[in-house]
């Protein structure tokens, strides 16, 4: 599982790349990529289309849990 910046980072999209795909502001992908816990489904599948993800593989939460339960897992 990667963080939907990992996932941009991975596909080699820069944030103002990525968002113009997706047709958002570059401000608010990076919000997103913070924290994706409210995104609406439609951007979830679109995160699938132009990042090539699976949704599972995606983490949409706050950036930092993600990496506390990474570590607590650890």
């Amino acid at each position: 599982m990667v963080t939907l910046e990992a996932a941009r980072v991975n596909c080699g999209y820069s944030l103002v790349e990525a968002a113009d795909l997706f047709g958002i502001h570059r401000d608010t992908l990076w919000k997103y990529e913070q924290d994706s816990t409210r995104v609406s489904r439609t951007f979830m599948i679109k995160v699938q289309e132009v990042y090539g993800f699976k949704q599972n593989q995606i983490f949409f939460g706050v950036k930092s849990d993600f990496f506390r339960i990474k570590r607590n897992a650890s």
